[in-house]
């Protein structure tokens, strides 16, 4: 039998090294289902890792929880789907804080919570109501974007550089410069844009996919294809009318000119 800290340790670091490829994913995911006898451990390493991380890995464990409750679905073990779904929220408020640290975040949890509700792995009732929680801390962080600069140490907003301090205007409190949520430095925000970067380049090469099969190609489209509604037929009538007033047009035309011919 496996030591219980040590499967705890090497899972722990799979999460932390979570990216944007499919690879890293699938591996962890393999990792947790292998050791499903101590999926409540497991679990709890995900919540742990999601609380302790930059929001960049908050992200990407975000990413890998679709994948992986995917994959355990898929293999008959919903032990892990039923714990993720009673602690929804509690990963929600990791991913996407309400302190305005999580703003960058808040498309991924959206796209992540819809994933598993078109899976089945997520209710919709639940995603409505964290869809509404998501919408206020949107809100909020426009707010925040309105709020004054970050402080150096005399009190004074970083983006004014040596300008004198204001003679009418008292100095920001500490208190303001405590609620500012932490940033990402540039790092951060370099390994960001090419993660998105990644994820959005597999999601256009996956739109374009079809699956084996000899008429694959046809239902592919049959299904993508919306239903045939009245303004379909409005359309179709009018460009019906249009081309048959370019057709009659074109027709006068060439009889002028057969006319014109005979004189």
């Amino acid at each position: 039998m496996a030591d219980p800290f040590e499967v705890r340790m090497r899972f722990t670091n799979q999460l932390r090294q979570l990216n944007a490829s499919v690879t890293s994913a699938q591996k962890a995911a393999q990792y947790a289902l292998k050791y499903r006898d101590m999926a409540e451990d497991l679990h709890s390493c995900i919540l742990e890792q999601l609380e302790r991380n930059n929001m960049n890995t908050r992200a990407n464990i975000m990413y890998f929880i679709e994948h992986f409750l995917d994959m355990a679905n898929k293999d008959g073990y919903d032990d892990y789907v039923r714990m993720m779904q009673r602690d929804i929220i509690r990963v929600v408020d990791a991913v996407a804080p309400d302190d305005g640290s999580g703003t960058a975040n808040v498309k991924v949890v959206r796209k992540v919570l819809h994933g598993l509700q078109n899976k089945s792995l997520l209710e919709a009732q639940a995603v409505t109501q964290i869809e509404e929680v998501l919408k206020e801390r949107d809100a909020s962080a426009q707010d925040l974007a309105m709020s004054p600069p970050p402080l150096n140490g005399d009190g004074v907003p970083d983006n004014l550089g040596n300008m004198p301090p204001s003679r009418t205007l008292p100095p920001y409190s500490s208190s303001k410069r405590s609620n500012a949520p932490p940033r990402l430095d540039k790092k951060q925000i370099e390994q960001r844009i090419e993660e998105d970067r990644e994820r959005h380049k597999r999601q256009r090469e996956n739109i374009w996919a079809v699956p084996p099969g000899e008429d694959a190609e046809m239902e592919k489209l049959w299904e993508e294809t919306s239903d045939l509604g009245e303004d379909d037929h409005r359309m179709g009538e009018e460009e019906w009318a249009e081309w048959k007033a370019e057709f009659d047009a074109r027709r006068c035309s060439h009889r002028r000119d057969d006319a014109n011919g005979a004189h």
